[in-house]
């Protein structure tokens, strides 16, 4: 049986789940969201510290406020690192209140798969746009679909265009929901899609 993909994001049904807020280095100064959004490796020297923007609930598996990139606890990393070593990248991190290991993950692989014409709607920059630079580039993207043949041999990635995606391999997903972890939700982004139009979970795209 063909392998199945799903998008991995955040389940936001709790009403009392925290938020966290973005990555802190060791100076108290923001680290840029493009440093975890890129689907390639990156190297970050030093500690990093997330700070809890709102107190709730904690999951094992969280996005942060506005970068859209995971911060995960062991048993989540564990799977990561044992399914998908080459595609993923773990940094610790200190959360804010919590003792136990937390890390970011880094998402370093980059698929070009996204199956236009499977998906319910996709909308490209144009030049008159005024942004010369994206032209011929994912500006939206609903209903989200991929071709699994041009995917390859990666187990955890991001789609070319629409970085914002979080794509798993359904051996992934399994093992994922095997540990318990709690904050994660899974949509089946393979094969036909629904035609009801629905905004992927980000709608801002990071390719800016």
């Amino acid at each position: 049986m063909a392998q199945r993909y799903f998008a991995l994001t955040e389940d936001m049904s709790s009403q009392h789940r925290w938020l966290l807020g973005d990555p802190l280095d060791e100076q108290g100064e923001e680290v840029s969201a493009r440093r975890f959004m890129s689907g390639e490796p990156t190297r970050f020297n030093g500690r990093l510290r997330v700070p809890v923007y709102h107190p709730g609930t904690p999951l094992d598996f969280t996005r942060v406020d506005t970068g859209g990139y995971p911060v995960v606890t062991e048993k989540v990393a564990s799977v990561l690192t044992e399914l998908a070593p080459d595609d993923i990248q773990l940094f610790p991190v200190e959360v804010e209140s919590r003792t136990e290991p937390y890390f970011l993950v880094n998402v370093a692989r980059l698929v070009k798969c996204i199956d236009d014409e499977a998906c319910v709607e996709v909308l490209y920059w144009k030049p008159e746009d005024g942004r010369p630079d994206k032209v011929g580039h994912y500006r939206d993207v609903y209903g989200m679909r991929i071709d699994p043949s041009k995917v390859g041999d990666a187990r955890v990635f991001r789609p070319w265009g629409w970085r914002v995606a979080l794509i798993v391999a359904e051996d992934v997903k399994q093992a994922l929901e095997r540990t318990g972890a709690t904050g994660m939700e899974f949509t089946d982004v393979t094969g036909p899609g629904s035609q009801r139009a629905e905004p992927q979970p980000l709608t801002r795209s990071h390719e800016d």
